[in-house]
This record gives C-alpha cells, structure tokens and sequence, in this order.
C-alpha cells in the first residue's frame, strides 16, 4: 500500500493531506467498515447533484435570478462556488481529530466531506440548497 501511495504521490507533484492508508487499525478495523464507507459517498452528493440540477429552476423566477446574479454573477457562478468550495474542504483532512487519523484513505476523505456538510450552514450559499428543497444529508430531499 505504501509503494502505491508513494507513486501516486509522485505522478501528481502535489499532495493535499496525510499520507496515511487506514486498514486495520482503530479507524478502519476490518473490511465491514471498509465497505460502509462507500455507502456514505451517495449520502453525501446526491443532495449537492440534487441542488445543483435544480438551480436552473430558480433562475427562472425574476427575483431569485437576480439574487443569485448580484451574489455569484451568474447561474454558472454560483454552481463553481459551490463545486470549488466543496472539492477545496471536502477532502483536505479537516475533520479528524488529527492529522494522522485524516489518513489519505476513503475513510481520511469521507471525514472531510462529512465536515464540510457539517458546515453547510454557515456557508454563503445555503439558502440556495434550502431553496432547492434541501432538507439534510441524512433525511429526504424533496
């Protein structure tokens, strides 16, 4: 695994967060939790996939569009503010309890996504996902 890690790192030049690989340890003890992990990814994206289709419903109510102008400049404006600051936090380690257990494994980045959506409310934009019928990552999106 660190052979992997470590060509990896050298193919891209850069490096965001730990190099830790967690399996078998007290963040991922066994396999079981491995694979849960995974399930966590569509817990996460689809409400943002969800918004993100619907923004192009807002923008045709006059008064929305024209919040989501003066605020982000454009439709598409808004849409990278939200995808860069998502792809910017949802993976840089934040989240952990230190830098080690940030790991660079599913389970380092899912910590980090799951922090960013922690923190959606305090973002500029979440009036936009609650516009869209955002209601929680864990509940139902309408």
């Amino acid at each position: 695994m660190h052979n992997i890690l470590h060509r990896a790192q050298a193919n891209i030049g850069y490096w965001v967060g730990s190099s830790v690989v967690h399996m078998g340890d007290h963040n991922v003890p066994n396999a079981h939790f491995f694979l849960d992990k995974y399930t966590q990814v569509y817990r996460i994206t689809n409400p943002i996939c969800n918004t993100l289709g619907k923004i192009p419903e807002l923008m045709k109510k006059p008064s929305l569009k024209k919040f989501v102008e003066t605020e982000y400049g454009s439709e598409e404006g808004l849409m990278v503010e939200i995808l860069g600051d998502f792809f910017r936090h949802g993976f840089d380690g934040s989240g952990a309890d230190n830098f080690f257990d940030a790991g660079s494994c599913i389970d380092g980045r899912l910590t980090s996504a799951w922090e960013w959506c922690n923190n959606l409310e305090k973002k500029k934009y979440f009036p936009v996902f609650l516009l869209t019928g955002f209601w929680s990552f864990d509940g139902e999106f309408n």
